[in-house]
């Protein structure tokens, strides 16, 4: 018999804080678009301590910046409160799958990151928003931050575990 393998996870989002009195949370989501968030009900939590909460969301509304999101159970500003900072997880086999030239963030992390001349830059170590783009923060001889846009990744070949960047050596 197979041995089950155990579920990956996939940050989408953060609560921010509560919004208003009655339960409602803002929430920044890492989606693109970012209401593609509001697609999935059902939300695992993460805390700082790294303990997970499966939450319902009861409603939810995006204003063209920020997404604002209640969950079953949440009712005032005090209980809201108690969940800001918390990041928001769906797991892996719940996303659809990507289209071609499409990723998802979590499967980059960790990759190989090299430039066209095929000097080894670092490591994607995690990902930032910046209000153009996306930012690939690269670890290495030095931190780089690359803007995770098209016109920057070359490449990205899951398999060989590797991303190639057009990014001169000298920036």
């Amino acid at each position: 018999m197979a041995e089950a393998r155990p579920a990956r996870y996939v940050k989408l989002g953060r609560v921010l804080g509560p919004a208003g009195v009655r339960g409602w949370l803002k929430v920044q989501s890492y989606t693109d678009p970012p209401e593609n968030l509001l697609q999935h009900r059902s939300w695992l939590l993460l805390d700082a301590q790294g303990a997970r909460e499966a939450r319902t969301v009861a409603e939810s509304v995006f204003d063209g910046r920020w997404l604002r999101a209640r969950f079953e159970g949440v009712e005032d500003r005090d209980a809201a409160e108690l969940l800001s900072g918390c990041d928001i997880e769906i797991e892996r086999s719940a996303l659809p799958p990507t289209a071609a030239r499409e990723y998802y963030r979590d499967d980059l992390i960790g990759l190989r990151v090299v430039n066209g001349e095929g000097r080894e830059l670092g490591r994607v170590g995690h990902f930032i928003e910046a209000p153009a783009a996306p930012v690939m923060v690269v670890t290495g001889e030095r931190e780089l931050w690359i803007p995770a846009l098209p016109s920057h990744l070359r490449r990205v070949d899951l398999e060989r575990g590797e991303i190639e960047v057009d990014w001169p050596e000298g920036l």
